[in-house]
């Protein structure tokens, strides 16, 4: 069987303090109404001792510890009375309102004022003396006055801790909201390092492995050559991207982003590395020059030519890699066709990434995104990146 909760410490304080208190003012004989008592003095004392036992259920028992504190205050209008039992009285009444339930704390009051109206009208019609009014402020005095410092103190220490809860939702929010913010700057990121630096280092990787397969002399020194253009050139993006990482909005201002104007520049050096493997590159522009591009559309955009042409210098079988661009007042189309089927000679592994990102990319951007293998119009299949970007910046996601 479980028994009666463990009383609070302050609440054995209070009893034991209401108690002592209580027995020193009968020891001196302050009485509240010794004429009116019935019986001997010392009865007083019986009320007393009941309402410090109920003191020690005042917060984990606040309702049932007013009760018995009602019964000892009735009790203690027929004996000589005493003074500490109407304070423990009026502590009752404040810790039922205090730590009771919200209906209790709405209900305490209004019960007071009610009862207190009563008596004071009863004591008037029965005795119809002015003094009924004394008794009856004395009444309200023991139970409303108590009862309205608990709902006073409960409103406060409620909005304390309605302000705790917020600021701690407050927190949370701004801590999720940096933690979304930390990992998309690492996906955007990832994003910009794999674009920049995958179509080096797959040339390199080409290269090098024609290099060591094929003995030949020519061949050796055109794949020495692809392979140091394509480390310089790649030397070069990672600097300008750890200058990005590094700038903190100090004196030096960061590299402009690469727009969509350095297309043939990417065509030219993939040409170059592309060479070797029968690969030809053509780029079919169809844009409408009338209308600016966003920056975030125009990145997105370069950023998928160049892992498309990546991807093609690694998989892609001989043949001619399209770029083509078609631009209106809404949408900016990005098409990059390369041939599809096994390719000869050396490949450069690939991870899947740069397709994860070219999607991540379109999404954030609003737009659609599909890329697999098609048969093209002549019944020959080929591999299709297609990528609609919307030109309108409103239609980015946050």
């Amino acid at each position: 069987m479980t028994g009666l909760p463990r009383p609070h410490r302050d609440d054995v304080l209070i009893a034991v303090a209401g108690l002592l208190g209580g027995l020193l003012l009968w020891a001196l004989g302050l009485d509240t109404h010794r004429e009116q008592g019935v019986g001997p003095r010392w009865l007083a004392l019986l009320p007393l001792a009941v309402m410090s036992a109920a003191e020690l259920l005042r917060r984990t028992m606040p309702s049932t510890a007013l009760a018995i504190g009602c019964a000892a205050m009735l009790a203690d209008q027929f004996t000589a009375g005493n003074v500490g039992t109407i304070a423990l009285f009026t502590d009752l009444v404040y810790a039922a309102v205090l730590y009771g339930s919200p209906a209790a704390a709405r209900r305490i009051p209004a019960v007071s004022m009610m009862a207190t109206a009563a008596v004071t009208v009863t004591l008037l019609v029965v005795f119809q003396q002015a003094e009924a009014i004394l008794v009856g402020l004395l009444f309200g005095l023991v139970t409303v006055a108590p009862a309205w410092t608990g709902v006073s103190v409960r409103t406060h220490r409620d909005a304390a801790e309605a302000a705790r809860l917020r600021a701690e939702q407050t927190a949370l929010l701004a801590e999720i909201d940096r933690t979304q913010a930390v990992t998309a700057e690492r996906a955007r990121m990832a994003r910009e390092l794999h674009d920049m630096v995958a179509n080096h280092l797959s040339a390199i990787a080409i290269h090098s492995t024609a290099a060591l397969s094929i003995d030949e002399p020519k061949t050796s020194r055109d794949a020495l050559s692809v392979i140091r253009e394509n480390s310089v050139e790649g030397l070069a993006e990672m600097r300008r991207l750890i200058g990005l990482l590094r700038d903190s909005g100090g004196g030096n201002e960061p590299a402009a982003a690469p727009t969509l104007a350095a297309v043939d520049a990417l065509l030219a050096q993939a040409r170059t590395s592309g060479a070797s493997s029968g690969l030809e590159f053509a780029l079919a522009d169809r844009r409408d020059e009338g209308v600016p591009l966003p920056a975030p559309v125009e990145l997105a955009a370069y950023r998928i030519i160049q892992e498309s042409l990546t991807n093609a210098l690694k998989h892609a079988s001989p043949g001619e890699v399209s770029v083509a661009l078609v631009q209106d007042r809404r949408t900016l189309t990005v098409e990059i066709t390369s041939p599809y089927g096994d390719r000869p000679g050396p490949r450069a592994p690939g991870s899947g990434a740069g397709l994860v990102g070219m999607r991540e990319r379109v999404a954030l951007l609003g737009g659609e995104f599909a890329s697999g293998p098609v048969t093209a119009a002549e019944g020959v299949k080929i591999w299709q990146v297609r990528a609609e970007l919307p030109v309108d910046e409103g239609n980015a996601r946050p």
